[in-house]
């Protein structure tokens, strides 16, 4: 049977669980607060659906805890596609029944204060989570990353971004590309690029820094030159038979005919005895192939 608040909100079914008897009161509550018609639907389903999942993991009215949301949300993820504004409507609900005196009032544990390039980093978080929607998955990889940059840059003091220039960005990118995998120092210069739009769009970066974030390599094996020169080159060969002084000079020229065990290819001469090679030895092996080639009398016509 269906249940409707106030002519308002029409769910499937009555609420059951710890919260039914304040899933009305908390509508009345959001509603007090100027919620739009579909957000407060969003928030008022979210509690019910949060009762229920509470009822079947048997969790008392007074036993529930701040850690209770996230862990719903872990499981409600898995069933239904997550919506931008959960975690802050089961926010709100644990607000309302901790002034309801519903639920205990938790106690604080005395932290370390956190440095001004921390709460940034915290910001930035809020803002993918919140504002963009972004999937734990990418917040967990990109925000890492932020954290050690303004921490790099500004320790622990006052982050003021306004600072930041081309110099320091690219700088990051070198210290740390070289230690990182492909894949992650490429997830490194997109968070980068992230938070840079982020800021220039809150007003606290005038330039437009993304712009500056270098290009790391993704190939494989990218620490190989793409060119080396004249000298590196002739350096390379003469190391090939240092004691012969560099490679042979009759491997320079195609030989006229192809004596046995000598092998020609699209890409030169391969499955090359050396010993035939230096000195003389190649052309007396050439020399005795050419004898015993067969002759073909031609007739006097």
């Amino acid at each position: 049977m269906k249940y409707i608040i106030d002519n308002r909100i029409i769910l499937s079914r009555a609420p059951e669980g710890p919260l039914a008897k304040y899933i009305v009161r908390f509508e009345r509550a959001m509603r007090g607060q100027g919620y739009a018609r579909y957000s407060l639907y969003r928030q008022v389903l979210l509690a019910a659906c949060f009762s229920e999942w509470l009822r079947k993991r048997d969790v008392a009215l007074r036993g529930i805890t701040s850690d209770h949301p996230q862990q719903y949300l872990r499981y409600r993820a898995r069933r239904v596609r997550p919506s931008r504004g959960d975690a802050a409507a089961l926010r709100h609900l644990l607000d309302f029944l901790r002034h309801e005196r519903a639920i205990p009032t938790e106690k604080k544990v005395s932290a370390r204060p956190l440095t001004s390039a921390e709460r940034c980093a915290q910001a930035y978080e809020q803002h993918l989570r919140e504002a963009r929607g972004l999937a734990r998955a990418t917040i967990i990889n990109y925000v890492p990353f932020i954290r050690s940059f303004l921490k790099g840059r500004f320790g622990g003091g006052p982050a003021t971004l306004s600072h930041l220039c081309a110099r320091d960005v690219v700088a990051f990118v070198q210290h740390q590309a070289p230690r990182l995998h492909p894949k992650r120092a490429k997830l490194l210069t997109s968070a980068l690029r992230s938070f840079l739009e982020y800021a220039r769009y809150r007003g606290e970066v005038k330039r437009d820094l993304a712009a500056a974030v270098p290009i790391v390599p993704n190939w494989s094996m990218s620490s190989i030159p793409r060119a080396i020169g004249v000298d590196a080159v002739r350096q390379l060969l003469a190391s090939i038979r240092p004691e012969y002084g560099g490679w042979p000079s009759r491997l320079r020229h195609p030989a006229p005919a192809r004596p046995p065990g000598f092998t020609f290819g699209r890409s030169g001469v391969s499955r090359t005895r050396w010993d035939r090679l230096e000195g003389g030895a190649a052309e007396r092996s050439r020399q005795e192939w050419s004898a015993q080639r067969p002759t073909v009398a031609r007739g006097s016509g």
